[in-house]
């Protein structure tokens, strides 16, 4: 066999084993929660006394890697641990450690987490050597009282020590915040003047009405386009075609030169281009944040040592993968998008 025969072969095989669901929307980013449990009790997130998933539910780090690694041979290029908290899960870093050879051979294209933060002073040095380069940190609110009162029980001056501790090992960034009516309207300016003079984006993110928070959402849901209004009165906004690969929009601040974004799955669709699919840590794939409908992966992966089973049952999940989400249609009488919380599935 020549080879450039052996090379067209060889493409012709990787682009087989790709993820490509009905609306050919090609599938190469996987959120994975690593754990349900959190130190926090955001309020828009998570009940203020939660049960959590048994011990025995829950993959091993093991699985877990199994797990991904089964979808970087998928095709899948980028991998974001989330939690809950992912940082709380005991011996986490193993995993990080573990994944960080798939970067080091260019099969996985990237690596990174969401935090609320309080772990990252702990473990900034090992991330940055695992290869991690960018982390979005979700932050509400600079004000300490109105951050203690959303978090029910976290420390503003914890995370912020985390943030300096990923900008000392170089790694960047990225502030989300959930937009709150009646919080955000005042805390989105002074938010946006602290995280552009670090260099840091910021994206606002509406509520979603998920879990135990669908009672209180409609008293919590601030639309973008109100936000929007709102800061307009204190900055210039100025449209960008910037796109990070996420669903997030973004404007330009005239004042300060930075970014900041929004994402809008209430009042506005960015399902076309979604790339992703959503991993809790007991091996639930969840094809779309707003929709019920998943595949137990954990199982299939318990039962069966064959990599190949896995990944036809990733396959034909992914077949099903809805064109999106109905959040908006049904935001009126604000009916729960899915009944489990955004703490398992990892926003």
């Amino acid at each position: 066999m020549t080879t450039l025969l052996a090379d067209r072969l060889s493409v012709a095989a990787t682009a087989a084993s790709r993820l490509v669901d009905p609306f050919g929307r090609m599938i190469t980013y996987v959120r994975l929660s690593v754990t349900d449990r959190c130190n926090f009790r955001c309020v828009y997130c998570m009940a203020e006394k939660m049960t959590f998933l048994p011990h025995a539910e829950v993959l091993r780090l093991e699985e877990l890697d199994r797990l991904c690694s089964i979808f970087v041979g998928l095709g899948v290029k980028k991998i974001r641990l989330t939690g809950g908290e992912p940082l709380v899960r005991r011996g986490v870093m193993a995993l990080f450690q573990s994944l960080s050879r798939r970067l080091r051979s260019g099969e996985l294209g990237e690596l990174t987490l969401t935090t609320n933060g309080s772990q990252l002073a702990r473990y900034a040095d090992e991330l940055a050597a695992c290869g991690v380069k960018r982390v979005n940190v979700s932050l509400d609110t600079l004000d300490a009282g109105a951050f203690a009162a959303i978090s029910r029980r976290g420390d503003l001056t914890s995370v912020l020590a985390g943030v300096d501790a990923a900008d000392r090992v170089g790694i960047k960034v990225k502030i989300n915040a959930v937009a709150q009516k009646g919080l955000t309207e005042d805390c989105a300016a002074p938010l946006i003047r602290w995280a552009h003079g670090r260099g840091y984006d910021v994206t606002f993110i509406e509520v979603m009405p998920l879990g135990d928070v669908v009672g209180e959402w409609s008293q919590r849901f601030l639309p973008v386009a109100d936000l929007r209004a709102s800061l307009s009165k204190q900055l210039t906004l100025l449209p960008t075609p910037y796109r990070s690969g996420g669903p997030a929009r973004y404007w330009q601040v005239e004042q300060t030169g930075g970014r900041v974004g929004f994402i809008t799955p209430m009042t506005h669709s960015f399902c076309e281009s979604c790339n992703r699919v959503r991993v809790t840590c007991s091996g639930r794939m969840y094809l779309c944040l707003g929709h019920e409908a998943a595949v137990d992966l954990g199982q299939v992966l318990r039962a069966s040592g064959d990599d190949a089973e896995v990944a036809a049952a990733i396959r034909a999940a992914v077949a099903r993968k809805p064109k999106g989400h109905d959040f908006g249609a049904r935001a009126a009488g604000a009916p729960p998008g899915a009944a489990r919380p955004i703490s398992l599935t990892g926003g």
